[in-house]
């Protein structure tokens, strides 16, 4: 299921502010995290950031810069482009955490445990202690970091057709935010590194869809909370945000190539829909009222469904169906049955979050060796079919965490409010029930259960009342 993670906007110190984090804390307790590392752990990380193990190779000289939400810190991530005669030269500079972390040190062992970070308003249960991610491991600005270099040379349509990835020490020019960024674009004030953006993104926008790919629509949900007020809304992707995962798309392709040719590999993985699926998504369209061609493709049709329309918003939530299933898998020697991802139409890898997610250290090291032509080191041969394991349960770990502190949000956001109306809009209906389904409620901006005398009406506005907001169970019901 795709992100909702709600986002903080503001935050202070009044009582709705400390509730939201003694929720959290209590969240944290249930499912057995926490944001703290044991001692020896820290240490190891102390340690470690004192006493990087630093390349040979220098590329400090290409002015790469970062682009983020505002508050990150830990920093995978940093970009630059230029034009190559018709085509583009794509350089993507990714944290090195194994220049930090050793295998079977404490710092290991302990990302073995917890997988991935997990986020949650302003709350964040790290992978590695912050002296790393936060700091010496991150691609801070003006700091000289050790990373994976990579260099894809993208042609004229926007095709991948070279990639090389090694070991250098790099330096970010600039900590830049989506929104300066997109400014920036808008006015026409932009520096050439983000029109080139503009251009690549939205050429690799147009092979995904030559491809078959498809990327929903989903909005966030961000929150500020002011005095005693709790305000949510839907926060919509900016374009700049589009063509920068565009970039990550691009370097996951390019990496899975790499493996698949040298069959060896860990992969991010998504069956094929399947048909008895998409059938039912052709019903709800046609319940909706959205014309759906029988010879249009799956893909296509979600490109044109547009979120902000209530009926269209319905539409791309009963579309995260076909989104269910995805997991990784390792392979070595023998190629995987079952290697692609269905969404993105391709090979695929997650190779630049390793500050985030465990399973992109373990890929950029295979990776780093094919582009040399060394053996893949055997501390990685070892765990291929471990950390796919690692990633499934940290994975689950992660939805819990987030779906926990979603619900707390909502449930404070109506706190209160039991038995009011509100204006609503069903976005799914259960197979099982007709009766029961979701709505989104515009104001405050929240999605959740309903429940009717008769069928939902899909898609349709009606009149919702709260019977239920338990800050204990962290739940809410609408009745019609």
């Amino acid at each position: 299921m795709p992100s909702r993670v709600v986002r903080v906007r503001s935050t202070d110190d009044s009582v709705a502010a400390q509730e939201l984090r003694d929720g959290i804390a209590e969240l944290q307790e249930e499912l057995g995290v926490t944001p703290e590392f044991p001692a020896e752990v820290e240490e190891a990380a102390a340690q470690a950031a004192a006493n990087p193990r630093l390349p040979d190779v220098d590329r400090t000289a290409i002015p790469f810069v970062t682009i983020d939400p505002p508050s990150s810190m830990d920093l995978d991530q940093a970009l630059f482009i230029e034009r190559d005669g018709k085509g583009y030269l794509v350089h993507y500079a990714i944290a090195d955490v194994a220049a930090f972390v050793t295998p079977d040190d404490p710092i290991d062992v302990e990302a073995n445990r917890r997988g991935e970070t997990l986020y949650g308003a302003d709350s964040k249960i790290p992978l590695h202690p912050k002296v790393l991610s936060e700091d010496a491991a991150s691609l801070l600005p003006d700091q000289v970091r050790p990373a994976l270099v990579w260099t894809i040379a993208v042609d004229e349509d926007g095709e991948g057709t070279d990639v090389e990835v090694v070991r250098a020490l790099v330096k970010s020019r600039a900590k830049l935010t989506y929104e300066e960024v997109q400014t920036s674009i808008d006015d026409g004030s932009a520096d050439e590194l983000f029109t080139l953006l503009k251009e690549v993104g939205e050429l690799r926008l147009e092979r995904e869809a030559a491809r078959g790919g498809v990327s929903l629509p989903l909005p966030e949900q961000e929150i500020s909370i002011e005095g005693e007020r709790w305000h949510l809304e839907f926060r919509s992707q900016l374009p700049v945000e589009q063509w920068n995962a565009q970039i990550s798309l691009l370097t996951g392709m390019a990496a899975a190539s790499l493996m698949v040719y040298a069959r060896v590999g860990l992969l991010r993985t998504l069956p094929p829909a399947d048909p008895h699926d998409v059938t039912r998504l052709h019903r709800v369209a046609k319940a909706l009222g959205i014309d759906w061609p029988a010879e249009e493709e799956y893909p296509e049709f979600v490109r044109s469904l547009d979120p902000t329309r209530p009926k269209h918003a319905a539409m791309v939530v009963a579309c995260t169906a076909l989104l269910r299933g995805s997991g990784y898998v390792g392979f070595d020697e023998e190629l995987p049955a079952q290697p692609m991802h269905s969404a993105i139409a391709s090979e695929y890898a997650h190779v630049t979050a390793p500050l985030r997610r465990l399973v992109d250290r373990y890929a950029g090291e295979i990776c780093v060796a094919l582009s040399a032509g060394t053996e893949v080191p055997s501390w990685v041969i070892g765990k291929l079919h471990e950390v796919p394991e690692t990633m499934r349960d940290s994975g689950r770990r992660a939805g819990q965490y987030e779906s926990g502190v979603l619900n707390l949000v909502e449930v404070a956001a109506l706190a209160g409010r039991v038995g009011e109306e509100f204006d609503a809009v069903v976005v799914e209906t259960d197979q099982k029930d007709e009766k029961k389904g979701d709505v989104t409620i515009q104001e405050p901006a929240i999605q959740a259960r309903v429940t009717g005398s008769a069928p939902l009406p899909l898609g349709e506005q009606v009149k919702v009342t709260l019977k239920a907001a338990d800050p204990k169970t962290r739940s809410i019901q609408f009745t019609m």
